[in-house]
């Protein structure tokens, strides 16, 4: 007999859409009770603060501390299950570029009836991932297939400066 599948064995992907299954109705209930505006104001709020929380968990976990070199390493965990397709644009030292050209968790989000709010359950997670992870890697974003264009435009930088001891 298989074991169950533990939590840490779900990819990314299967997480946010489980979530975004719970969140849509709650989102429902906020918007209302009061109104579109406040309700995206409060439930980014609330995934921002949890990005962030992750972030700082999984820098705990990062074997020789949190760094853009060990965030590297675990960008598997977001491309698990098809769930992004990639283009490396730059990765060297201080730099990791990408392009997403297929992003499934937008796919999955306007699937669900939840496009309008995909950028809150993903998008926005990502830098505020970061702020969690290290205060040395930054994230510049110029668009996102969520919000429309062909591809979203990944642009990690780290500040060695910034980082604890740097």
């Amino acid at each position: 007999m298989d074991e169950p599948e533990r939590a840490d064995d779900l990819g990314v992907l299967a997480r946010r859409k489980i979530e975004a299954a719970v969140i849509s109705p709650i989102y429902d209930e906020m918007r209302e009770a009061f109104g579109e505006a406040r309700a995206r104001e409060v439930l980014g709020r609330a995934i921002r603060r949890a990005a962030v929380a992750s972030g700082a968990e999984m820098a705990k976990r990062a074997p020789g501390g949190a760094s853009l070199e060990s965030f590297k390493a675990i960008q598997h965990l977001w491309t698990k299950d098809d769930a992004l397709t990639i283009e490396v644009v730059a990765d060297a030292p201080g730099v990791f570029d990408f392009n997403v050209t297929r992003c499934r968790y937008a796919e999955t989000y306007r699937a669900m009836g939840l496009g309008a709010i995909g950028d809150l359950l993903s998008c926005n997670r990502d830098g505020a991932f970061c702020e969690g992870y290290s205060p040395s890697v930054t994230l510049t974003r110029t668009q996102t297939i969520m919000g429309g264009a062909s591809c979203c435009d990944f642009r990690y930088r780290e500040d060695i400066e910034k980082q604890p001891g740097g």
